[in-house]
């Protein structure tokens, strides 16, 4: 796929997808011979769990080390030749993200919360003023 396809199939700005290939987060997996990058669906995938880690505030170093956890864990080549102690140590990396991100989104759901409390307290606040409005003319 070409970025433009990667762009629309990820929400990502084309810009985003440029910059994740500098810093190294994602690679395309070929370039075409006029130098256009090239995107498998597992460069999606990578591209995905980014999109999905960024609004909870990971940073890019940390969606790198991730992307390595679970490059190493995929990787059946490299699955296979793991020993215990290193997958165990590869797994409990793993769930310490999982607790970050169980323990950001509940954050966010707090922030959600007060945010919609905001929301509904100005509307009613708008609708009253409205209410009063009509009773003076």
């Amino acid at each position: 796929m070409h970025i433009g396809q990667v762009a629309a199939r990820t929400e990502l700005s084309l810009r985003t997808i440029r910059h994740y290939d500098e810093v190294g987060l994602v690679r395309p997996s070929a370039r075409s011979q006029g130098g256009f990058r090239l995107y498998t669906e597992a460069d999606v995938a990578r591209l995905m769990v980014i999109r999905r880690m960024k609004p909870l505030g990971f940073t890019l170093e940390e969606m790198g080390e991730l992307l390595a956890i679970t490059d190493r864990l995929d990787d059946t080549g490299t699955a296979a030749s793991l020993g215990a102690a290193e997958r165990e140590h590869l797994l409990a990396r793993l769930r310490r993200f999982e607790q970050a991100a169980h323990e950001r989104c509940e954050a966010l759901r707090t922030q959600l919360g007060r945010a919609e409390e905001f929301a509904a307290d100005l509307r009613q606040r708008a609708g009253q003023l409205v209410a009063d409005s009509a009773r003076e003319v």
